[in-house]
Parts: structure tokens; C-alpha cells; sequence
């Protein structure tokens, strides 16, 4: 099965780790983060992501430039549980869990 690539900008310190754990706790999804639209279009440069995910703390600049940089689909994550998250990628990949 391919490996889903997939990542998560935002700005909360406590709360990506928590995130990306998550990500990376299902079989074959591979989770990165990035704390600015910068750090998220230089990761694309060796990483082609299936998914974005944009989290709390981004300016609407950082959001904008995100939006215009990747052609994936970007999700806003607004937070919750496990099954949110694991929703809103499956929506933005447009599979059934």
C-alpha cells in the first residue's frame, strides 16, 4: 500500500507533537510538521505531501502562502479528538475509512 505523506503546519508547540503522533500511529501515514509557511514550502522541496493540514496559530498571510504554494489538498484542522483528525484527512483524500 503507498504511503501517505502528510503535513501539518501550525504554530502551537504542545500541540503538534500530539498531532503528528497521531498521524504517525496509522499504517502508512507519515507525519511532519512545520511552524511557518516557510519551514512548510522548504519540506516540499524533498517531500512530496499528499495533505496539508492547517493548524492554530497561523497568521493569514502564512495560511495564503501555504494555500498558493501546495496543490494537494489543505484541510483546516480545527483540533478535537483522534477522529477528527483522522476524518479530515480521509475527507481531503477523498477515501472511506
Amino acid at each position: 500500500m503507498k504511503e501517505t505523506e502528510i503535513l501539518i503546519v501550525g504554530k502551537n508547540p504542545d500541540i503538534m507533537p500530539v498531532i503528528l503522533r497521531l498521524l504517525n500511529k496509522k499504517p502508512n501515514w507519515n507525519g511532519y510538521t512545520a511552524f511557518s509557511a516557510d519551514e512548510a514550502i522548504e519540506k516540499s522541496r524533498d517531500i512530496p505531501f499528499d495533505v496539508v493540514l492547517l493548524g492554530a496559530g497561523l497568521t493569514d498571510t502564512e495560511a495564503g502562502q501555504v494555500r498558493a504554494h501546495f496543490t494537494v489538498p489543505i484541510v483546516q484542522h480545527y483540533g478535537g479528538g483522534s477522529g477528527l483528525l483522522y476524518a479530515e484527512v480521509y475527507q481531503a483524500l477523498n477515501i472511506q475509512p
